[in-house]
């Protein structure tokens, strides 16, 4: 068994498609058949169930697949400790990210990531199914580091560490019957027509359990899998209204933004494997990106 039928295995538990897993280790798809089949035969069972539309993985292949994650998590981890020893960072990082980044300059923190470590390949994740799905790969070892937008869950295994939180604003057009109060009930806005998020997602789950806790309900006419700059233009249209960060309302001066009267604060975490566990490439990044959320 090589390293590189393992990483195949790998590719291909992750994404469920045999074409989708060769593009994403760079091979043509008819050698990524070849290794797994190879590896079927070295095994002596057969780690997916080719039968049905979506490649999924039998019960000796689940079985596996925890293995090979920490059996390429050490081996990559070892290169990289020889690597840093002549001064240099090897490997891969594979990082969730989020719609929103807050406070934090993020793209700034990659960019210099990049450039001071160019022979790490950096891999970014934007999975539309929320911080749970974040969570399970951080578990499982298929994501190296995450940003998870109001977790709900706290997993044993990882280490949660707070980035930063926001308070959450009501923002309106400046014609909205509301937009001259200075606060703002969130029963006062449960007939609202909202533009919000898919109910899997961090910030929609967050205002949901907030009407909940004021007993209420949302109403979101409009859900938009979009980052806010969308969502903020559907405002300004006059299709509805919304929720917001600080951050991002300050990115719409034409809306108003109005406080609301029982604060709901949004938090973002810094997701990851033990630190005494990761690869000195995602400590580097880790390190950064701790650094980059206690300056802003």
């Amino acid at each position: 068994m090589e390293l590189r039928q393992v990483e195949h295995f790998v590719a291909v538990a992750i994404e469920r498609s045999f074409t989708r897993a060769a593009r994403r280790v760079h091979v043509v798809q008819s050698a990524i058949s070849t290794s797994i089949a190879k590896l079927e035969r070295e095994l002596g069972v057969q780690l997916f169930d080719r039968s049905r539309q979506q490649i999924e993985l039998t019960v000796a292949g689940e079985r596996f697949l925890a293995q090979a994650h920490e059996l390429l998590r050490v081996a990559g981890s070892a290169a990289e400790s020889v690597a840093s020893s002549r001064g240099q960072l090897m490997g891969s990082v594979e990082f969730g990210s989020l719609i929103s980044y807050g406070p934090m300059n993020v793209a700034q923190v990659l960019g210099e990531f990049h450039r001071a470590h160019p022979f790490v390949r950096l891999r970014l994740q934007l999975n539309q199914s929320g911080a749970s799905a974040y969570l399970s790969a951080l578990v499982d070892g298929s994501l190296d580091l995450a940003l998870v937008s109001v977790p709900n869950r706290f997993p044993p295994q990882l280490e949660m560490r707070l980035m930063f939180e926001e308070p959450m604003f009501f923002v309106c057009r400046a014609d909205h019957p509301m937009a001259s109060e200075r606060t703002v009930g969130l029963i006062d806005l449960a007939a609202e027509d909202l533009i919000g998020f898919p109910p899997d997602w961090g910030f929609r789950s967050l205002m949901d359990n907030a009407f909940l806790a004021a007993g209420a309900q949302s109403r979101p006419v409009h859900v938009i899998p979009a980052g806010f700059s969308v969502v903020g233009e559907l405002v300004r249209q006059g299709l509805g209204t919304t929720f917001m960060p600080a951050s991002e309302c300050a990115e719409f001066d034409d809306l108003r933004a109005i406080e609301l009267s029982h604060t709901v604060r949004w938090q973002v975490y810094l997701a990851s494997q033990p630190m005494d566990r990761l690869t000195p490439a995602t400590a580097a990044l880790a390190d950064m990106l701790i650094q980059a959320a206690a300056s802003s």
